[in-house]
């Protein structure tokens, strides 16, 4: 709504937001919060064909604002053990890296893409069904598997159609076939199925004519 000013205008200020004392008591990741004696910490084991020893990647938590609503639970440095030092000196410049980004503060779910998308030269190695490009990558899956159990990334479960066709597309396939004899270390999914390119894992399967991922749900026909 336009205003007409009639006198001639002496002064002016500008207004500000009022902040209430709890917002202003709220407490934010940023670089120069100081850490506790004690963090909250999980850590997640890393076994796979390319290297003899498993490596362990441990990442602890600091909890903001105890006690309160606005309590959060976020990722404040990560450290990576091996017996194996083939690979310490860049594990340990990732690990300084990663620890930095988590305590800039902000959103640092962006790390999970960036390492997942790393490729190793040499290829890559299937577990459990899923097709992982390289040992960086791992670390990836093991940061995102941290940050879905405390709430900073949510977990995308398919809808209850998506559940109820999967299950009936690999109810379906498993009364064809002997599921003890076609599932055999290929997560559950039968032995013959092919890379998704939606999930990355050994899921998809062709049946009624369509090609079928039994994991996600992805179909070309749907």
């Amino acid at each position: 709504m336009a205003i007409k000013i009639d006198k001639k205008i002496t002064a002016y200020e500008v207004k500000k937001d009022e902040v209430t004392p709890a917002e202003s008591n709220v407490v934010h990741m940023h670089e120069k919060l100081e850490r506790p004696e004690t963090l909250i910490g999980s850590t997640y084991k890393i076994k796979t064909p390319l290297t003899e020893h498993a490596l362990y990647v441990t990442i602890n938590d600091i909890v903001l604002n105890p006690g309160t609503e606005h309590e959060k639970r976020r990722p404040f440095e990560i450290f990576i053990n091996s017996k194996s030092m083939d690979h310490f000196q860049w594990i340990v410049a990732l690990t300084r890296i990663i620890s930095a980004v988590f305590r800039k503060g902000g959103d640092a779910t962006f790390l999970v893409e960036e390492l997942r998308s790393v490729f190793d030269p040499r290829g890559g190695y299937f577990k459990k069904g899923k097709y992982t490009p390289s040992l960086v990558a791992e670390i990836g899956d093991a940061i995102e598997c941290h940050m879905k159990m405390i709430g900073m990334i949510r977990t995308e479960e398919p809808d209850e159609a998506q559940q109820k066709f999967i299950a009936d597309k690999l109810a379906a396939h498993q009364s064809r076939k002997n599921a003890a004899a076609s599932t055999d270390d290929n997560g559950g999914f039968p032995a013959e199925a092919q890379l998704c390119a939606k999930c990355s894992n050994k899921a998809v399967i062709k049946m009624d004519g369509c090609m079928t991922c039994l994991n996600c749900g992805d179909s070309k026909c749907g």
